[in-house]
């Protein structure tokens, strides 16, 4: 943070032993120093809410996008889904699919004739 060498700190020392004076020069470093500390602290504090809040609105710049990007999703499909249902109720040409999958139309009158045919389709 700051760029301090020993000469620097030894002025300080210097400095400090003649204002205060050499009985008091303790004290007045601990009580210096605890308040750098409490500054130190209160300032990790604050960087480190900082940081979370940041992290925070990046997850929930994420989680909008992604919302954005499924709400498109579903919009294609049922936009999709409905030029589909459209289609089929414009177009009454079309075959419509049995509803019951599976299960074989009713004989008609050729299949009835020809039981050779019959037997091979079953």
């Amino acid at each position: 943070m700051f760029d301090i060498g020993f000469a620097e700190l030894l002025l300080i020392g210097v400095v400090g032993l003649l204002v205060v004076g050499p009985e008091q020069l303790p004290g007045t470093v601990r009580t210096v120093l605890a308040w750098i500390n409490r500054f130190r602290r209160s300032f990790d504090q604050i960087r480190s809410d900082v940081r979370r809040e940041l992290h925070n609105d990046e997850v929930m710049q994420k989680l909008r996008a992604e919302s954005r990007e499924l709400e498109n999703q579903i919009r294609d499909t049922t936009q999709s889904m409905e030029k589909e249902l459209q289609g089929l109720t414009s177009d009454p040409a079309t075959p419509v699919a049995s509803p019951h999958p599976g299960n074989d139309p009713a004989p008609t009158e050729t299949d009835a004739a020809d039981p050779v045919s019959r037997s091979s389709r079953d």
